[in-house]
């Protein structure tokens, strides 16, 4: 039996100068990552660090990574750590895109993207096989081509570097072999100087743009989320100028209370109730 070879579109993301627009889905709604997906979006980003269920219920995961395929988009999946076996299981899923928090060494990072790959840097990786849903539950290993050389071709491992100590190790951590990209996060980094919800902070701007002057020179390109990162769509447009290739404009939260807004302000203009 063959398993016929699903690309991740997000795999190519150092290759070329392609920026990928994303939304996120705070409620982990299997219908509304399908409707994201049809609308155009290219990924969609899950947060199991804050909020929805476990990174280790594989069936859930699962359900949620059939939507984001019935729609035709990738799932960006936010770890609530970087153990190994938090990062092998979700991969095994069928998730590729995951994103490990409050890192703070190179050496995090690079334990982080070894658990993902089967070879890594020219040596044996941590990844393991398995016969979950990434190798077809075990069909994938008499394909075409072994599953794990698949899947090395397009998981990809992202990190949030969201406080001081990893700001100052930025040059080490972009450093990292086959590190996919970076997330300046100035919310939590905001709130690890004291300065919660601060992102106009010129403190927390500076050291956002060290981040970001770092990974543009080492080529890792940038995830950023509009109102944290950027605030509206000329910020978005320089953004991209300046190095952010993963580029979210919002959740259903924040698109759902500016429709209400919107329709509110129509009937006060009408002179209705």
């Amino acid at each position: 039996m063959t398993i016929p070879e699903q690309r991740n579109r997000l795999a190519d993301l150092r290759a070329t100068d392609e920026v990928y627009l994303g939304a996120g889905v705070e409620t982990a709604s299997e219908r509304l990552i399908e409707v994201y997906g049809k609308l155009g979006l290219d990924w969609v980003w899950v947060d199991l660090e804050h909020k929805n269920g476990s990174p280790l219920d594989a069936p859930d995961l699962e359900r949620l990574v059939r939507s984001a395929q019935c729609g035709g988009t990738e799932l960006v999946v936010r770890l609530p750590n970087g153990e190994p076996s938090t990062i092998r299981k979700v991969l095994d899923t069928g998730v590729r895109n995951v994103v490990v928090p409050r890192v703070e060494t190179a050496g995090e990072v690079e334990r982080a993207v070894r658990a993902a790959r089967f070879e890594y840097d020219g040596e044996p990786g941590d990844r393991g096989l398995s016969q979950g849903r990434a190798s077809g539950y075990g069909a994938a290993f008499g394909g075409d081509r072994p599953y794990h050389e698949v899947e090395d071709e397009n998981v990809q491992v992202g990190v949030l570097v969201e406080n001081r100590t990893a700001v100052e190790n930025v040059e080490e951590i972009a450093a990292v072999p086959e590190l996919g990209f970076v997330f300046p996060g100035p919310g939590d980094l905001g709130v690890s100087m004291g300065r919660t919800h601060e992102y106009d902070d010129p403190e927390v701007r500076a050291l956002v743009e060290r981040v970001r002057e770092t990974c543009v020179e080492h080529g890792v390109p940038l995830l950023g989320f509009q109102n944290s990162n950027f605030a509206g769509p000329e910020e978005v447009r320089e953004a991209t100028d300046r190095g952010y290739r993963l580029v979210s404009l919002g959740d259903e939260f924040t698109f759902v209370a500016e429709a209400v807004e919107e329709r509110i302000g129509w009937v006060d203009e009408s002179g209705g109730p």
